[in-house]
């Protein structure tokens, strides 16, 4: 029997992904000539991979990632005036508002009601906390767990925490490799709702996801009635 839910934030609750898709044409445009930013971009996002240890997920480790390409890829000293307007696009990044999910507050309405409803999000965690607060969905959660990464250990560890056996817990999210795949894994149950853009990192093979069994539902309205099948 599920008695608790836990909720991805990024790209499920919220839609967050485009804030990085339409930072690199910003970028470009503050650059101007010199640059291929097809090789940059490329080379951006495999900066980003390779530093997670370093700097976790989030807009400040996209805004350390894309510095330290352009200074590998650029053939002359950075102007002042263009680093300014890159950490003036970062700050921007930081506090653009984004927009919630549709039917994600009244899910959460309905759900909360009868479930012990836990947020676990990755990233950095002021920057996660911010985001949160501004959602205005904060009051809806028992807990709030921001984690450097999702793996079988984590949700073990946030499980335990918060009193949660793997067979009562259920989790949402629009990640294969991040909300799905370890919470089956360990004996929990998974919902996968896609999101319109997957970051390359959370791509996953279909050997990996080979006899996982988990639901799958277009979107968040959908979500009360499936786990009232669940019982």
């Amino acid at each position: 029997m599920i008695k608790a839910i836990g909720f991805d934030a990024d790209d499920t609750l919220w839609d967050y992904e485009h804030i990085y898709r339409e930072a690199k044409p910003k970028i470009a445009h503050i650059l101007g000539e010199g640059y291929d930013y097809g090789q940059l971009f490329y080379k951006l996002d495999q900066a980003e991979v390779r530093n997670i240890d370093l700097y976790g997920y989030g807009v400040k480790s996209f805004a350390l990632s894309m510095l330290e390409n352009v200074a590998r890829f650029s053939k002359r000293p950075l102007e002042s005036d263009k680093l300014l307007k890159l950490i003036d696009l970062i700050k921007d990044m930081l506090n653009t508002n984004f927009k919630i999910t549709p039917y994600a507050e009244e899910a959460l309405s309905t759900l909360s009601a009868a479930y012990e409803l836990i947020l676990i999000t990755k990233g950095e965690s002021y920057e996660q906390e911010r985001k949160i607060e501004r959602s205005g969905l904060a009051g809806f959660f028992a807990a709030v767990e921001v984690v450097s990464y999702k793996t079988e250990d984590t949700y073990r560890k946030v499980l335990l925490r918060n009193g949660i056996a793997p067979e009562n817990f259920l989790m949402v999210g629009n990640s294969l490799k991040s909300d799905i795949l370890p919470v089956i894994r360990i004996g929990g149950k998974a919902v996968h709702i896609p999101h319109e853009v997957a970051w390359f990192h959370e791509e996953i093979t279909e050997a990996e996801m080979s006899s996982i069994e988990y639901g799958q539902l277009e979107h968040l309205g959908q979500l009360p009635a499936y786990v009232n099948q669940l019982k």
